[in-house]
């Protein structure tokens, strides 16, 4: 029988622990395992491909041939995409690419400038 706390943001009794980290396996949410807090604890907080943390007006590089779907386009390794803006979901990051407009990002396969 597990003695992990059910997760705060759905209540779902799968958490399991990482670390000093406690996970929902449904909902994704992350939460410290010592019971602390912090006032921004539901703050979003995605990360590139290595691991830096992203906000909001970063300028990141794509690592990877992207195909862009419902078209014959492609988004080119090396491809530098200004002002991102973040968000929830799949496609994390919301942005503009010159010569192909606006679309949606996965974090994964970005890198922060």
């Amino acid at each position: 029988m597990s003695t992990l706390p059910p997760c705060p943001k759905c209540q779902s009794e799968y958490t399991y622990e990482d670390g000093t980290q406690l996970i929902c396996p449904e909902c994704s949410h992350e939460w410290s395992a010592t019971g602390e807090d912090t006032a921004d604890g539901d703050a979003l907080v995605i990360k590139d491909s290595v691991g830096n943390a992203l906000a909001d007006g970063d300028t990141v590089t794509v690592i990877k041939d992207l195909k862009v779907k419902g078209s014959s386009l492609v988004v080119k390794v090396g491809t530098k995409v200004k002002n991102i803006r973040l968000c929830d979901g799949d496609h994390d990051i919301d942005c503009k690419i010159d010569g192909i407009g606006a679309m949606k990002l996965k974090s994964e396969f970005v890198r922060k400038v």
